[in-house]
């Protein structure tokens, strides 16, 4: 089981190093942790997660064309209340600083709606409701205490 203190923001090599993973989308799987790490990038991000109260709607992987619930990753977090993975999820404000929001699980089932993908051309996503079991819902950067910036 990984740890970390809710708030901690963490260099993109450090989150690599801790869940021995790639971070190269927003939904990034590692073998070796049995761990799922969601990032939502606000700095650039093609994908319309939000917050809602306390459940986070994130949206599913794939960049153009509709989404299918079979696709890599998408697959491991919908499957995930019953293969194990642990689920974890961290917000990007300024390039390369992560910050640890929290340990997930899915609140509900997934949905579809319509967003534009990479083409700007209108397609289905899947949306997953997310609620942390570990940590806070939404971390506004004012609450990050200094001593955890990297």
């Amino acid at each position: 089981m990984i740890n970390i203190p809710p708030g901690k923001v963490m260099s993109r090599y450090e989150v690599q190093e801790i869940f021995q993973c790639s971070l190269y989308s927003g939904m990034n799987r590692s073998l070796r942790t049995n761990t799922l790490v969601l990032i939502t990038n606000h700095t650039s991000s093609l994908y319309y997660d939000r917050w809602e109260g306390e459940i986070l709607y994130f949206t599913g992987m794939g960049r153009s064309g509709d989404q299918s619930l079979q696709y890599l990753q998408n697959r491991t977090l919908y499957e995930s209340d019953r293969n194990g993975v642990e689920i974890h999820y961290f917000e990007v404000f300024s390039p390369s600083q992560y910050t640890y929001i929290g340990k997930m699980k899915l609140a509900g089932e997934p949905f579809q709606e319509y967003q534009l993908d990479e083409n700007n051309k209108l397609r289905k996503v899947w949306v997953f409701p997310l609620k942390c079991i570990t940590g806070v819902p939404f971390i506004d950067l004012d609450t990050i205490d200094e001593k955890n910036r990297v």
